[in-house]
């Protein structure tokens, strides 16, 4: 990290959560921020359900919620990005503070619930996204939805044409009920009616379930029965966590998701299973507590293809993408791997 991108944080951290997230994305926008380009190499490129990435640490969802700085996102190292969660309507989401760091923990509650400014402000950004990277969508649903499943139809639907890949997220903690769409019935006739939407796109894109990290091993099972059932590209292993075992910091207390460093043991956990289960059959993208090239490296040897960071740049910067790439590079090399895919899934036990 440069002494710049230090001072840059510290200011930020002198601030409401929620508004030195804003001026961050204004200072992209600005281009104050590194963007040393695309980080590749022979042993970084990886393939998942079809997408070629130049490397395999994505942007997970929620940093660019509307898409707004989707160009500088994709020239700050990341092999791709994720934008969202998008509604069908715009909503206001849940009443400030809503966003609240836990240094001491290295750890960030969000209740944020799925604030948004719609699906057409979207599209009218995605259709200006920049082409040669890999863009993807984080599909949401209306809080106040009479039928919350069509919602996930409908975004990709208007959506589905502009973007590289989608996320059904049933995970966030922060909508009322919205995890009651993990159960075995309500995801799969869910899931059906995305995979129909899909059908329908001139383009058919692969499309990714994000699932919580608060699950019995019955229900990881579970999901990953329908989701090979319903045709699913793959799982995104994890959203937030609802525990607040361990925690020091002082706003422990506060009510929505927490993600961080503390979610990087269950979230691993969770992503083992789910290799396990479906014996390496559907491709896994590793969320949760990442904020080295080691824990990178961690998730992918335990059965990930590719991983997602946020948080961890809150305390290390958005520079943190490119050196984790370039340190999983350096980490591949070490151990004989000739590319990321020989090394997904090597340690499943250790996690299981």
């Amino acid at each position: 990290m440069t002494l710049i991108e230090r001072l840059g944080l510290a200011a930020l951290h002198r601030l409401d959560p929620e508004r030195a997230h804003a001026l961050s994305i204004r200072a992209l926008k600005a281009g104050l921020a590194p963007l040393p380009g695309p980080v590749t190499s022979p042993r970084l490129g990886v393939e998942i359900a079809g997408l070629a990435l130049p490397n395999p640490v994505g942007l997970a969802a929620g940093f660019d919620k509307n898409a707004k700085v989707l160009g500088p996102l994709s020239r700050a190292g990341f092999g791709f990005v994720e934008a969202g969660a998008v509604t069908p309507r715009p909503q206001p989401g849940n009443p400030r503070p809503r966003l609240f760091r836990l240094p001491e923990d290295r750890a960030v509650i969000n209740r944020f619930g799925f604030n948004n400014e719609g699906m057409e402000a979207v599209a009218a950004r995605l259709a200006h996204r920049p082409r040669n990277a890999v863009i993807g969508l984080n599909l949401g649903a209306n809080r106040n939805s009479p039928d919350r499943a069509a919602d996930f139809a409908s975004v990709l639907e208007r959506l589905g044409e502009y973007i590289d890949f989608a996320t059904v997220n049933v995970s966030s903690p922060n909508t009322e009920n919205l995890r009651d769409l993990q159960g075995r019935a309500a995801l799969s006739v869910l899931l059906r009616g995305v995979m129909a939407a899909r059908a329908q796109l001139a383009r058919p894109i692969p499309v990714f379930l994000k699932i919580a990290p608060d699950l019995t091993g019955g229900e990881i099972d579970e999901i990953a029965e329908v989701a090979l059932g319903e045709g699913i590209s793959g799982i995104i292993a994890t959203n937030t966590t609802l525990s607040r075992q361990g925690l020091k910091g002082a706003a422990r207390g506060q009510n929505g998701g927490l993600s961080g460093a503390p979610l990087f043991a269950p979230s691993t956990r969770v992503l083992a299973r789910l290799h396990r289960t479906t014996e390496g059959q559907l491709p896994l993208i590793g969320v949760g507590g990442i904020g080295s090239a080691e824990q990178a490296y961690e998730k992918i040897r335990a059965g990930a293809t590719a991983v997602q960071l946020y948080t961890a740049l809150v305390y290390q910067g958005l520079s943190l993408a490119a050196r984790i790439a370039r340190g999983l590079d350096h980490l591949l090399e070490r151990d004989g791997f000739a590319n990321v895919s020989e090394a997904v899934g090597t340690s499943t036990e250790k996690w299981t």
